[in-house]
């Protein structure tokens, strides 16, 4: 007997903790202080939207196995934030036999909607979600904040970037793997043990990759003016050539590839691409929709009727 009932696989409800408190970027706090957080109107320092990540890891490895950490592609766009305390399940539909392209999205204990995204194996699944949302985009109107940046832009150098166990990740994750690993929603004796690892080599979270791909992003020289907030609206994040591994080099190239706003918000779109140590093979990708929250920009609403 066969059915069309469409299924999915649900994970355990989990309780992500926060690890950004500290983090400070252009000489003041983030989104993420408590106190920065309550004075632009949220209840307290949100949580990280890619900490997420990390619960599709054994649901997606479900579906489509070793290949997962090898060319996976997460989309996603965040919709609400999530406080140290709050219960987040994920989701993944099941796709059709042989189907490599697939909804899943992350909600609270309570059914509030956390993040809405999709997930792909290759580059032949179709559309991610995030290109989707590109395509949609409108022209941005008069920019304050980002009025130096234009589209096509790209970063100063080449970045070279590596994340060792014990390496402090900057002012902007001020922690190491290690101490995420102690309190990794969902644990992996290969983020740790070579040996236990298909590859031979201990691998980088899904969800650190951010961490290592943003660790060096002052360098690009974005002409962004400040002191302003900022936060990720929505990111993708493509496996190519993977996984990557703790304590290899890679070299990072950004480029802006859209700007946007919103009534809250101005953002750049940025795309960086991830090569071997030599430069010259891709092995992954990220697109990171920068949003800097107007309000947090002194005097934005007098320049803005300028």
């Amino acid at each position: 007997m066969s059915f069309e009932t469409p299924l999915s696989l649900a994970g355990p409800l989990r309780m992500p903790r926060q690890m950004l408190a500290d983090q400070a970027y252009g000489g003041h706090a983030s989104i993420h202080d408590d106190a920065m957080a309550e004075k632009l109107g949220f209840r307290a320092g949100p949580i990280e939207g890619p900490t997420h990540f990390s619960q599709f890891q054994p649901l997606l490895a479900k579906l489509w196995g070793q290949a997962w950490f090898e060319r996976g592609c997460i989309s996603a766009h965040f919709l609400n934030m999530v406080v140290e305390g709050e219960a987040v399940r994920a989701f993944v539909d099941i796709p059709a036999d042989g189907g490599e392209s697939t909804r899943i999205w992350a909600q609270k204990a309570d059914g509030t909607p956390v993040l809405e995204a999709s997930a792909s194996l290759g580059n032949g699944a179709g559309p991610t979600l995030l290109e989707t949302r590109m395509a949609a985009l409108r022209p941005a109107g008069k920019l304050l904040i980002l009025e130096d940046l234009k589209v096509g832009m790209t970063g100063v150098r080449d970045e070279r970037v590596r994340m060792d166990p014990d390496q402090n990740m900057g002012a902007l994750y001020p922690f190491s793997l290690a101490q995420k690993l102690a309190v990794i929603t969902e644990s992996s004796p290969w983020y740790a043990d070579p040996a236990a690892s298909p590859w031979g080599r201990a691998i980088i979270p899904f969800e650190m990759l951010s961490v290592l791909l943003e660790y060096t992003s002052r360098e690009a020289g974005f002409p962004v003016k400040g002191p302003a907030v900022g936060l990720f609206a929505d990111q993708e994040i493509r496996l190519i050539n993977g996984p990557l591994f703790v304590g290899e080099e890679y070299v990072l190239r950004r480029e802006i590839v859209a700007l946007a706003e919103s009534k809250r918000t101005e953002s750049y779109w940025v795309k960086t691409r991830v090569f071997d140590s030599g430069g010259t093979k891709l092995v992954a990708e990220m697109l990171l929709n920068h949003a800097t929250l107007k309000h947090s920009y002194a005097g934005y609403a007098g320049m803005a009727q300028t």
